[in-house]
């Protein structure tokens, strides 16, 4: 199992009571008062560490969901009586979420929660004596730097979900912010990094971050200031592709440290991530510690009910088949003919791939294939079965389609007169649980392997670096040389002599492609929607079950009723109907 110090101290964090934070000045009872708490040195190291914690938790919950939920690639589609939940997720894909949708308000109260967590732990650090602790000036000014990176991340994460936001810095507030202009906000975020970026320390090891996963270093701090550059265009309408470009070829030619695109697909999400040179950040996860990305909502909702037996990882009951990728065909088995979505086309576009083979674990915390689909046998003592829908009413064959299949034929595209021909087309409100293929992109190995439940949460990797310099170059003209930056992450992908390759002379590389590119490489990874209004087609794009909006106002959500109600000096977004 991976452990390191600071790691074992999230565990043993009792101060976690719950308290919203939209009214900025209340007194947060989950941070702890400095006179009387900071007796030791583990005390401090609990400070710095608690709202990396909550990082964590926050990346896995409200964050992923608008960013994979409203784009192209997955859906929560309604499974006969299962995940209509009162049509919420139908809110995500059409755009149409309220000003009274829970996780409206989640996403808001969950992010300055962090945030003035990362505000307590900064004045508090700030004020103490380094030396009482054991510590040197240095450590502890590490200690702030990195504080501020994750405070950062946390802004940047709702600037592009919000926009119009306010910057809150002191601990304790004693005032009720209002918002800042978004190039203020940007200017900010951008000078936290900056700032930030020479005390931070440099990845050491040609073996992946070590000990040090889950903390800020050179590298992940200059790969934020990547994400904030390459985003800039709709951020703030400026353009910073100069800026982003220098700082991935400072992190791809090694000025922060060795890292290195992984020679296997599934390296950056295998139980022993902590090894791999691709991973600027991840968050250290274990079976027996905390592992958000498995169990809130993430990659443990990405299978069908009873594909635990698919798996034989029973330590945990029945998955939950929340999320699901869009389909690429229509009811009569047709390709849809619009260009976006579509994931499982655009894969099958390169049918070589190595990641398309079906998941299957192979012993030994090994695996194979990135995907759930057509039937999943499993071994019993009386042979061999295949899991069913949860009540057992029909055999699994998953498909690349949205409807009511229950159990057509799997040499029929078209549902059977007892399956569902009554359903009117292809659409959010019309699934069963044999629909959509299914992205395990984190392993699910068994009960008896090391393995089980330990893969690191890659928030950032190299290939996102190699991706943002490619796409520069693309818009520079210069074609070949980003077709060889990407055929340096997709070669693994390939067998050797593969035409799926680029042929590296700028032929190859269209727009479309290019995001299609995007899509394959971080499919599944909460990135989606960024991609998408980066491109200009969040809001203009058709896929699946879904029309362009109106207009563009749904790029940012709106503030919550609740927020808005309780500080006066916030206003809504354009587009939103203000409150009482």
């Amino acid at each position: 199992m991976k452990t390191f110090k600071l790691k074992n101290i999230f565990l043993g964090l009792g101060m976690l009571a719950s308290v919203g934070c939209t009214d900025l000045s209340e007194t947060t009872y989950d941070i702890v008062p400095q006179d009387g708490f900071y007796q030791t040195k583990e005390n401090v190291l609990q400070a710095f560490v608690r709202p990396f914690g909550h990082g964590y938790w926050l990346c896995c919950r409200a964050m992923y969901w608008f960013g994979e939920l409203s784009a192209d690639h997955y859906m929560t589609v309604q499974r006969e009586e299962h995940w209509y939940n009162g049509g919420e997720y139908f809110r995500y894909h059409y755009h149409t979420w309220t000003v009274d949708d829970w996780y409206v308000n989640a996403i808001w109260e969950d992010t300055y929660r962090g945030i003035i967590q990362c505000n307590a732990s900064i004045s508090d650090i700030s004020k103490l004596n380094p030396a009482k602790f054991g510590f040197s000036q240095q450590e502890f000014d590490d200690f702030i730097s990195q504080t501020r990176v994750l405070r950062a991340w946390m802004y940047m994460s709702i600037f592009d979900l919000v926009h119009n936001i306010p910057i809150v810095t002191d601990y304790p507030t004693t005032e009720l912010p209002a918002q800042s202009e978004p190039k203020e906000t940007f200017a900010f975020i951008e000078q936290e990094l900056l700032e930030s970026l020479p005390a931070l320390q440099k990845k050491e090891s040609n073996n992946g971050n070590g000990l040090k996963q889950g903390q800020w270093t050179l590298g992940a701090c200059a790969a934020l200031l990547v994400r904030l550059y390459m985003n800039a265009s709709w951020w703030i309408d400026e353009d910073k592709t100069v800026e982003a470009e220098k700082y991935c070829e400072k992190i791809i030619d090694g000025e922060y440290g060795f890292y290195d695109i992984d020679n296997r697909w599934d390296a950056p999400f295998d139980w022993d991530n902590d090894k791999s040179n691709e991973l600027l950040f991840g968050y250290p996860s274990s079976f027996g510690g905390m592992h958000w990305l498995y169990d809130y909502e993430m990659f443990w909702q990405v299978a069908p009910f009873l594909s635990s037996k698919y798996f034989g990882f029973t330590d945990w009951g029945n998955c939950n088949p929340k999320y699901a990728l869009q389909p690429g065909l229509d009811l009569n088995g047709n390709e849809y003919s619009f260009e976006n979505g579509k994931p499982v086309r655009k894969f099958m576009k390169y049918p070589d791939d190595v990641r398309l083979k079906k998941y299957k674990n192979l012993g030994n915390s090994k695996r194979e294939g990135m995907f759930l689909y057509g039937d999943l046998p499993y071994e019993t003592a009386n042979g061999t079965e295949y899991v069913t829908s949860d009540n057992g009413a029909y055999k699994l064959y998953i498909r690349d389609q949205v409807g009511i299949f229950r159990d057509t034929d799997p040499a029929s595209f078209s549902p059977n007169p007892s399956s569902g021909t009554q359903t009117p087309k292809s659409a959010m409100a019309y699934g069963d649980q044999n629909s959509g293929w299914c992205l395990i992109k984190y392993p699910i190995y068994r009960s008896d392997d090391a393995g089980k439940i330990e893969s690191d949460y890659a928030l950032i990797r190299l290939a996102e670096i190699y991706y943002y310099l490619a796409e520069i170059r693309f818009y520079q003209g210069r074609k070949a040389e980003a077709e060889k930056l990407l055929n340096y992450v997709r070669k693994r992908y390939y067998p050797a002599g593969s035409s799926s390759l680029y042929p590296e002379n700028g032929s190859a590389l269209t727009e479309q492609e290019l995001l299609d590119e995007w899509g394959r490489e971080f499919l599944g990874e909460g990135l989606r929607r960024q991609t998408l209004c980066r491109f200009g087609i969040f809001n203009s794009g058709t896929w699946w079950d879904k029309e362009p909006d109106p207009d563009n106002h749904t790029m940012w959500i709106p503030l919550s009723r609740t927020t808005l109600n309780t500080n006066p000096n916030l206003k809504q977004n354009p587009g939103y109907p203000s409150v009482n």
